[in-house]
C-alpha cells in the first residue's frame, strides 16, 4: 500500500464516488465487475479502464482502491490510446503496489449499448500503465498493443526509461522505431521482450550442496501459486520431486482424485506414469520420481520442464511447466556438481 500513501489527501474527494456509468470522451472512464459470476470464474474483480489517460486518472483510481471499491489482486483491462505520461506511469505504480494483473480488453456492454466491435488498444501512457502489472497478459484477438518510440529531449524521457527499469523492463523494448512512430507487438513478441509474462514471473533457483549430496531447488511463483522443482542428487541417483502448491483443500482433492503422474521435458515423456506416491504436504501436492543423468543433461539446453498428476484415463490432469532459461547458469553449476560426485565426466558438447 506504499503507493498509496501519497494519495492520503485527495482520497476524501473521490473515496464515496461510484465508479462512472456515464462514459467521458477526455478522460479515463472506469467499469467495475464484481458480480458473484466475474468471482466465480476470474476469482477476482474485473476492472475496466478506457479512455484517455487525464492527469487526474491515478488520483480517481488511487482512491478507488482506497475505498476498496477496487480491491488489491484485481484484474485490470485496459483500452486507452494513451494521454498523459506521468499519470500512466502513477497508474502503473499503484497496479504493482497492489499486486494487479494488467490485461486488454474493453469494457462490457449492457442491453442499451450498440454492438461495436470489441478491439482494443493499449499505446502510449497506456503502455506505461499496463507494465505495472506484476501479471501482464498479451492481446488476444484484435487487440493491439504499441511501444511507442521513446524519441525527443533527453531530460523529458529519462524519468518513462528509469520507470520501465523500475517495472523490470527494458527500455530499449520502447526505443525499436525512430522518431517516436509506434511498433505494435503481438502476443509472443511481448512475452520475447518480457512485456508480458502471461501470469508467470521468471522462476528462481537455489543450489545447496552438502556432504554427500546436492540439491537443486527450481521455485516459480504464478497467478494460481507457487510451484517447485527440486532435483536431489546423491552418488548413485538422482530424483526430481514436485510440489504444486494450491492451497490446502485443493491440494486435498487433487491427491485424491490423481492416479498417476509423471514428468516432461519440452513438453515430451521424461519419465514413465506412476500410479502410486501422490500426496498432499500441506498446500502443496508432491511426487517424485527417479531421472537419469542423460535427462539432468537435457535439462541444459532444454526450454522447459513440467510436472502433471492426471485422473484415471488421464482424462483431466494437473500440475505445472517451468521454464529454464532463467536459471540456465544454476542448472549447469549443479549438473558438473552431480556429475563430479558421481564420478562422472562431462558429456561431449557436440
Amino acid at each position: 500500500m506504499a503507493a498509496c500513501v501519497w494519495l492520503a489527501g485527495i482520497a476524501a474527494a473521490y473515496a464515496e464516488s461510484p465508479a462512472p456509468n456515464v462514459a467521458s470522451s477526455d478522460q479515463l472512464n472506469v467499469q467495475i465487475n464484481d458480480d458473484r459470476m466475474t468471482l466465480a470464474v476470474a476469482k477476482v474483480p474485473q476492472v475496466y479502464l478506457y479512455g484517455p489517460i487525464d492527469a487526474d486518472a491515478a488520483q480517481r483510481i488511487g482512491a478507488l482502491i482506497q475505498s476498496h471499491k477496487i480491491p488489491q489482486g484485481s484484474d485490470i483491462y485496459l483500452n486507452s490510446p494513451g494521454g498523459d505520461a506521468n499519470a500512466g506511469m502513477a497508474l502503473g505504480r499503484l497496479f504493482r503496489a497492489n499486486n494487479m494483473g494488467t490485461h486488454l480488453g474493453t469494457p462490457r456492454r449492457n442491453a442499451r449499448d450498440p454492438v461495436v466491435t470489441k478491439t482494443s488498444q493499449c499505446v502510449d501512457a497506456c503502455a506505461y500503465a499496463y507494465v505495472g502489472g506484476v501479471y501482464r497478459w498479451g492481446p488476444a484477438g484484435s487487440d493491439r498493443f504499441g511501444a511507442k518510440s521513446l524519441a525527443g529531449d533527453a531530460q523529458a524521457i529519462a524519468p518513462i526509461k528509469a520507470y520501465m527499469r523500475e517495472m523490470g523492463v527494458n527500455p530499449l523494448v520502447f526505443g525499436m522505431t525512430p522518431g517516436g512512430d509506434v511498433t505494435w507487438l503481438d502476443g509472443d513478441q511481448m512475452l520475447g521482450y518480457g512485456v508480458a509474462n502471461n501470469g508467470r514471473l521468471p522462476p528462481t533457483a537455489t543450489n545447496t550442496p552438502a556432504s554427500g549430496t546436492s540439491t537443486l531447488s527450481l521455485t516459480q511463483t504464478t497467478r494460481d501459486g507457487e510451484h517447485r522443482l527440486t532435483l536431489l542428487c546423491r552418488a548413485n541417483s538422482l530424483t526430481v520431486t514436485a510440489y504444486y502448491t494450491i492451497g490446502t483443500d485443493r491440494a486435498r482433492q487433487v491427491a485424491a482424485r490423481a492416479t498417476q503422474f509423471y514428468f516432461e521435458i519440452d513438453h515430451q515423456p521424461a519419465t514413465e506414469r506412476e500410479r502410486v506416491g501422490i500426496s498432499a504436504v500441506g498446500p502443496s501436492v508432491v511426487f517424485s520420481q527417479p531421472i537419469s543423468m542423460v535427462q539432468l543433461n537435457q535439462l541444459l539446453s532444454a526450454r522447459s520442464m513440467s510436472a502433471y498428476a492426471s485422473d484415471k484415463g488421464g482424462a483431466v490432469r494437473y500440475g505445472f511447466w517451468m521454464e529454464l532459461d532463467p536459471v540456465r547458469s544454476n542448472l549447469r553449476e549443479y549438473a558438473s556438481s552431480c556429475r563430479q560426485m558421481a564420478g562422472q565426466a562431462a558429456p561431449n558438447k557436440g
